[in-house]
């Protein structure tokens, strides 16, 4: 029965179409209509355990009544039948029920639907647009994705089975007590009235006051992972204080807004208690008095004060949910703002995957400005040829990495198009456009993973000997043959770190290098490929690279003009425009911003050195 009732829900099921939308209910839905069936078990389960719960009172002021009423050797002869059914309903039946509960709730629903709303979430969240991580903190995206999904599951269950709580036990105490004397239901009537009342004042504030603490949780989460992250960066500047400042700041915020709710908790807990105190004596003192006067006997009172008890106990425990339910409900509001954004940067409706038989690009009259008025890219005009190898050129903030990334498609053009062999990448799916071309970054990046696992991200169906190939061609064979990391794995399996950070910069670059070899895709992009590497392995890998870009359409962006002086033309850009275009010669022969460039990397510091010895 536990691999039925776990297989009735796959978690990781892909999660096609848009992210949940924003409204709290709508995305309440969004999740629960998906395991509606498990829901709806529950709900009846829960009917079902809230009723025999009901039955323990009954059965008590049953078994007091006959025995005040009746001679000891009467009972079991003539009620054996009532007795043998009371027995049976809580040996055998209440237990089964609980059971089915039991596995309806951790079977079914625990582990599967908290982990199918972190799986859709994270499925959603992981095809947004670049921008989208740029504004945010990676840790606090991760901690609502997490949150999420216990908190939701965690309001919804609670939700059921407090909602039968309520109706099968205030209705029932209701309906029995006014059948032996309408008078025995003033006292619960006057508490249900104060329940509710009470629940309409504190409820809309325990809600606003969990959600603002899931906010600032959210935001210190992301805080501390962000010093974790950067921790190089810290230990270099030696600024543990300042991380502890800005750490402290949130989380002394937290601090404050969780002691806010926890006061409004207490309040409404002594509250509670005094309204359940009034209603129990209150029950008890109008039974008795009817009993004394003779107008109810003795089993009623030996069922009205258990009933009395339980639902007292029932109403902490439905306060206790709500209290729940609504601190669940802030953690939910505080994941949409992540998890039901609309995604950015999608595929147009009807896109079609990229076909790249020669690699010619072209830019034709590109404008971008990241949003700004000012903008970073005026008008830009380029037609690479199949084949042709450029290197872009310029000072910092001209433009090359943005053509990069307007051509990867991180962000959209303003205006203008961008073509690869004549298809508007604007209209082509993204994952075949970025599969189409291989990219080594200054920053390099590495996952968490092994050496192997990173080289493969090139191409997932890659051999280990294509693997090593790789690696040898990168340069990279003999210090990965030499790793080791913290459990014993060596090699190709021994783990890089976070962002890679038990390699050194040249190592990661190394390894990136491998990747793109093995990725071995028809338009190539090297933005600072060599930046990392001493002078022996960069022209050790150069020639390797020279290789690589054999039949292949590159574009290279180096600050250190001496690496891409090589290429077929380099195109040099200034203030988000192209202000030259031409060879390594033809470009000094102009005299103009490239010769200027040139001559400032390779005399500039000669000159400079000499004028200050000579003074």
């Amino acid at each position: 029965m536990f691999k039925l009732f776990e297989g009735f829900l796959n978690p990781t099921e892909d999660a096609e179409g848009e992210p949940p939308p924003p409204g709290l209910l709508a995305f309440y839905w969004h999740f629960i209509r998906q395991t509606r069936w498990l829901l709806i078990a529950l709900f009846v389960m829960g009917a079902l355990v809230a009723f025999l719960d009901l039955l323990i009172p009954i059965f008590i002021g049953k078994v007091v009544e006959l025995v005040s009423s009746h001679a000891p050797e009467d009972i079991f002869r003539d009620y054996w039948p009532l007795l043998l059914g009371m027995a049976v309903v809580q040996i055998f039946v209440r237990p089964l029920v609980i059971l089915v509960h039991g596995i309806v709730t951790n079977q079914g629903l625990a582990a599967n639907f908290q982990n199918m709303v972190r799986w859709q979430s994270h499925w959603h969240v992981v095809r947004q647009g670049w921008s989208f991580f740029q504004n945010d903190f990676a840790g606090r995206i991760a901690n609502r994705i997490m949150q999420t999904g216990p908190s939701l599951r965690e309001s919804v269950v609670a939700s059921l089975n407090a909602v039968w709580y309520i109706l099968v036990y205030g209705t029932s105490a209701v309906i029995l007590l006014a059948n032996f004397d309408w008078r025995l239901t003033l006292p619960i009537l006057a508490w249900f009235t104060a329940y509710v009342l009470l629940l309409r004042h504190f409820v809309p504030q325990m809600r606003d006051r969990s959600r603002a603490v899931s906010e600032i949780r959210s935001t210190l989460t992301g805080k501390v992972v962000d010093s974790y992250t950067n921790i190089l960066t810290v230990k270099l500047f030696a600024k543990p204080r300042d991380e502890d400042a800005f750490v402290r700041a949130t989380m002394d915020e937290h601090t404050v807004k969780y002691h806010r709710l926890l006061r409004l908790m207490t309040v409404f807990n002594f509250v509670l208690t005094a309204f359940n105190a009034v209603m129990l004596v209150s029950v008890a003192g109008f039974s008795i008095a009817l009993w004394s006067t003779g107008e109810v006997d003795v089993g009623v009172v030996a069922m009205a004060l258990p009933l009395a008890w339980q639902i007292v106990s029932m109403s902490g425990w439905v306060a206790g949910s709500i209290t729940t339910i609504f601190e669940q409900v802030g953690t939910v509001q505080d994941g949409i703002k992540s998890i039901a954004t609309p995604r950015t940067m999608r595929d147009r409706e009807g896109a079609r995957p990229l076909h790249v038989a020669k690699g010619e690009i072209v830019f034709k009259d590109v404008h971008f400005g990241y949003g700004t008025a000012r903008g970073v890219l005026h008008g830009i005009d380029l037609a690479i040829t199949p084949g042709e190898r450029i290197g872009l050129v310029g000072p910092s903030g001209a433009g090359k990495s943005t053509m990069v990334n307007l051509l990867l498609r991180f962000f959209d053009v303003d205006t203008g198009r961008i073509l690869i062999d004549g298809q508007d990448i604007a209209g082509v799916t993204q994952e075949s456009l970025r599969a189409s071309i291989a990219m080594v970054t200054q920053d390099t990046s590495l996952l968490h993973r092994s050496i192997r696992e990173n080289i493969r991200y090139g191409r997932p169906d890659a051999t280990d000997a294509e693997i090593r190939a790789a690696v040898e061609r990168a340069h990279a064979l003999e210090f990965v043959e030499t790793l080791e990391d913290w459990q014993g794995r060596k090699g190709f399996d021994a783990q890089v770190g976070e962002r890679g950070v038990k390699l050194s910069g040249g190592q990661r670059q190394r390894i990136a290098l491998a990747r793109v070899i093995l990725k071995n895709a028809p338009i190539l992009v090297l933005d600072e490929a060599t930046s990392a590497l001493d002078s022996d392995v960069e022209a050790a890998i150069q020639e390797q690279l020279a290789s690589l870009m054999e039949g292949r359409t590159v574009i290279a962006i180096a600050h250190r003009l001496s690496t891409i002086a090589q290429m077929d033309r380099l195109i040099v850009m200034d203030h988000g425009r192209i202000v030259e275009t031409g060879s390594h010669t033809a470009l000094l022969a102009a005299g103009g911003t490239y010769a200027r460039l040139w001559k400032r990397q390779s005399g500039g510091f000669h000159d400079q050195n000499a004028r200050l010895m000579a003074e």
